[in-house]
């Protein structure tokens, strides 16, 4: 029975730290737009540009 006095102080104190990160994020606009970033990797403005590395380039036959 005693261990409820411990346990509904921590589970208020968790619910708290909830509230306050929920209120937080809706204060810095974490929530605003929230389809913005999942089309944004659709609709890329620069074409990716791929290069070989030299490791990658084919090997040349050697003659001896």
């Amino acid at each position: 029975m005693s261990i409820i006095y411990v346990l509904i102080p921590i589970a208020i104190i968790f619910v708290m730290i909830g509230i306050a990160i929920f209120f937080w994020a809706v204060r810095s606009k974490q929530f605003d737009d929230l389809d913005k970033e999942g089309f944004s990797i659709l609709f890329n403005e620069k074409p990716a540009t791929t290069t070989k590395p030299e490791d990658q380039q084919p090997p040349q036959s050697r003659e001896s």
